[in-house]
């Protein structure tokens, strides 16, 4: 099968668009070339709209095995796919845990028949995600697993989190840590600020996650071990992985979307679709999450695509579960609210959701070059877009940008060779 994408820029080295054409066979990248002549099964003229490497989103749920009323691999994927990520990673909290040789060689097979895009999951740091036993995690490091978690959970003593991270180093995979200290976060469902106050509801202090990351970078150091921090949301915590990167401790960092644009000032009422954990922070910690992404201490940006039912979301803040959908909706938000408004290149953009991701992980994915897997996303630029809950693929409607206008959307996208997304065939 030879697919020729014809007619599309991409982004140079000096950040100006050049003419691109691209083409995949079977489900590679076979040439890049200016003007390719061949004769193809299928062409796509892709209209001079930006051709960019498929995003790779590093935090998502799938919510399947369990949560199948939430999301599905198959609906999960597709909303993937439509946002223009073409590797995502699937969190554990499912039913079951991922947590042994079974139940995740059963998740694989799952995901091998259902999944439009490269899903590669995650395995659990703890038995169930309960903080009390740690898993085999060399056996289910050889199981093809992309990294170990307990994600919606801090690993509450300084014992197991050590253990983990020298047993993970063993084995070459990272430890991803949702960084909560229990202790500290008396029952909060938002920042814990002004309008926590305001609105008479508990809130969660900033030091429950920068006390946790300062504790576990110690414990990286000591046990030798990669160590991720999933959505980093407080200048405290920035300050602590500026520290430790400057004393050579392995560690790296993710932001969302939503934590780089919204704060704790954009909750007006008791609305839980702005209730996401960690929470949205004062207006000092997101302005120091873009300083810390534009100087290279946080790595990358990851969505945490979290769906709920919308009987779910409609229980308030107190009642509600934490989490936002963000696959469908990342890149249009980032462009036209960082881009555009000049707080960072097109180019940086890119990287945040392609390079990086890959360089921090060893993926072979994120370029477009030839002889690697044929990942790409068109994107036209130029197009605007009024965000629709309503339109999403996920089964997840949980947004706190429903009706915000957007520029930059994606119009194709293809994983591993074969389209997964294409816009006009879905309008």
């Amino acid at each position: 099968m030879k697919l020729l994408l014809k007619n599309a820029k991409k982004l140079s080295s000096a950040s100006e668009e050049e003419t691109c054409e691209v083409l995949i066979v079977d489900n590679k990248i076979a040439e890049v070339g200016k003007s390719i002549q061949v004769t193809a099964d299928q062409t796509i003229d892709c209209e001079g709209n930006l051709l960019l490497p498929g995003f790779i989103d590093v935090h998502i749920h799938l919510r399947e095995p369990g949560g199948e009323h939430k999301e599905t691999i198959k609906t999960g994927t597709k909303a993937a796919a439509r946002g223009g990520f073409t590797t995502v990673c699937a969190m554990p909290n499912t039913n079951p845990v991922p947590d042994d040789v079974q139940s995740v060689r059963s998740l694989l097979e799952k995901i091998q028949t259902e999944a439009e895009v490269r899903v590669l999951p995650y395995a659990a740091i703890t038995k169930g995600l309960q903080g009390t036993e740690i898993t085999d995690i060399s056996k289910l490091s050889q199981e093809g697993v992309f990294a170990f978690t307990d994600d919606g959970v801090g690993i509450q003593t300084a014992d197991f989190m050590l253990q983990a991270m020298k047993q993970a180093a063993a084995t070459g995979k990272a430890i991803v840590a949702h960084c909560e200290d229990n202790s500290i976060v008396y029952g909060g469902v938002m920042h814990d600020g002004e309008v926590s106050k305001k609105l008479g509801l508990p809130g969660i202090p900033s030091l429950s996650e920068s006390v946790q990351i300062a504790r576990d970078v110690l414990l990286a150091e000591a046990a030798g071990c990669h160590y991720h921090v999933c959505h980093v949301s407080t200048k405290e915590s920035v300050r602590v992985i500026r520290d430790a990167k400057k004393a050579g401790i392995h560690v790296t960092a993710e932001v969302t979307p939503h934590h780089l644009l919204l704060d704790e000032m954009a909750v007006k009422e008791d609305n839980a679709n702005y209730k996401m954990n960690p929470p949205l922070r004062a207006v000092a910690d997101k302005e120091a999450l873009l300083a810390g992404l534009l100087d290279g201490t946080i790595d990358f940006i990851a969505t945490d695509h979290a769906p709920h039912a919308e009987d779910e979301k409609a229980k308030g803040f107190q009642g509600a579960p934490f989490g936002i959908v963000g696959l469908e909706t990342a890149f249009s938000l980032l462009y036209t609210h960082l881009v555009q408004t000049e707080k960072c290149s097109l180019q940086q953009l890119v990287d945040w959701l392609t390079v990086r991701p890959a360089e921090v992980f060893n993926l072979p994915y994120g370029k477009i070059v030839e002889g690697i897997a044929a990942d790409l996303t068109l994107v036209d630029l130029k197009k605007q877009n009024k965000i629709n809950k309503n339109s999403f693929f996920s089964k997840g409607k949980n947004t706190p940008f429903h009706e915000w206008e957007v520029q930059g959307v994606p119009v194709l996208t293809i994983s591993e060779g074969k389209i997964a997304y294409k816009e006009d065939e879905h309008e």
